[in-house]
């Protein structure tokens, strides 16, 4: 029988980038798996309109991410739900789904929940100590296999930890088993029917284009790691799969408070972006020369450096899209258009 995927997406509340990643979540699972039975959570009617016509099969449920009942439900009835609307920062809608999945589950047949997270999470010691645009420090590097207890112990004051806090505690319930996904700076464009734009790039792009330079926070040394939007996609594929898998799903690697997964594939210098940036959009003529200028952004000052190896060694995950400089001509040329500049 088909497996019940209920999948959270397409912006059910407004952020910037609705959609972009949910869209292409879905639209991998159901190249991979189209006989898969898939509900979707979208806003209202119009919303679902593209959606719909992109997906006949799926079936829709209309609501926001704080419509706890209509999570709980739809959650409590799923074999797997995926979550990626805002996901990494939306208490309501986790709650509901822990509430969810719990009440329709057991230990003999428990609930997968595959949650987006963030690397944004890993930005704590610098946000938390205005440490902006400084090189990391030794402790900033944290491996998902090695440093997993680190990671699970991360503080309060952490950008997501309050729902990441919600995801691992739901584990207490026999019925429910976690993964949590955390992917860093995500690039390329996106395969869904909503948007296909992501958030960094374009938002460094865009302040070039209208500024004349790129924005560097000095002294930028700040690292990150980044990973194509269609790697991010094909690790979900083999989260849902993994839960249909009898000894994947009954991994504590896998599953469970362990199995929180960082998602990664180059490291960057936020400095060296704006550089590419910079060159690029000089080179298709959008600004006079490839300036760059020091600007006061947090935004582009704090350190996030994971080391993905628990989605290599545990589900033989490896992405193979394009790298992240091999992309900013499309993105500078991309934004260049949105923004009426070519």
């Amino acid at each position: 029988m088909a497996p019940k995927i209920f999948l959270i997406k397409f912006g059910t509340n407004c952020c910037k980038n609705a959609g972009y990643i949910g869209g292409d979540v879905l639209y991998q699972l159901n190249k991979v798996h189209p006989d898969y039975e898939y509900t979707l959570l979208v806003r209202n009617e119009e919303r679902g309109k593209p959606v719909a016509a992109a997906y006949p099969k799926a079936r829709l449920v209309y609501g926001t991410l704080d419509d706890g009942d209509v999570i709980e439900k739809e959650a409590a009835a799923a074999d797997i739900v995926v979550h990626t609307a805002d996901s990494a920062d939306n208490v309501p809608s986790a709650k509901a789904i822990a509430k969810g999945i719990a009440a329709g589950h057991t230990a003999e047949k428990p609930g997968y929940w595959i949650h987006l997270c963030g690397t944004g999470i890993l930005t704590w010691y610098d946000t938390d100590n205005k440490r902006f645009g400084q090189a990391p420090l030794p402790d900033q590097k944290y491996n998902d296999v090695e440093d997993i207890d680190r990671i699970l112990s991360l503080p309060d004051s952490a950008l997501h930890r309050d729902v990441d806090k919600i995801v691992l505690a739901a584990n207490d319930s026999p019925g429910v088993k976690t993964l949590i996904a955390g992917p860093p700076l995500i690039y390329g464009p996106g395969r869904g029917p909503v948007n296909q734009r992501s958030i960094q790039v374009p938002h460094m792009v865009e302040y070039t284009l209208k500024n004349g330079h790129a924005p560097i926070h000095a002294p930028g040394l700040t690292e990150w790691n980044n990973l194509h939007i269609h790697d991010v996609s094909e690790f979900f594929v083999q989260a849902v799969e993994a839960a249909q898998d009898p000894a994947k799903a009954a991994n504590p690697e896998i599953f469970g408070p362990k199995g929180y997964f960082f998602l990664e594939s180059g490291v960057h210098k936020w400095s060296d972006l704006a550089r590419w940036v910079a060159d690029e959009a000089a080179k298709q003529g959008l600004i006079p020369e490839p300036a760059t200028k020091e600007v006061d952004i947090p935004f582009f000052g704090a350190n996030s450096k994971a080391v993905a190896v628990r989605a290599k060694k545990y589900l033989g995950w490896t992405p193979k899209a394009p790298s992240l400089k091999e992309d900013i001509p499309r993105a500078v040329t991309f934004e260049a258009k949105k923004l009426g500049k070519a």
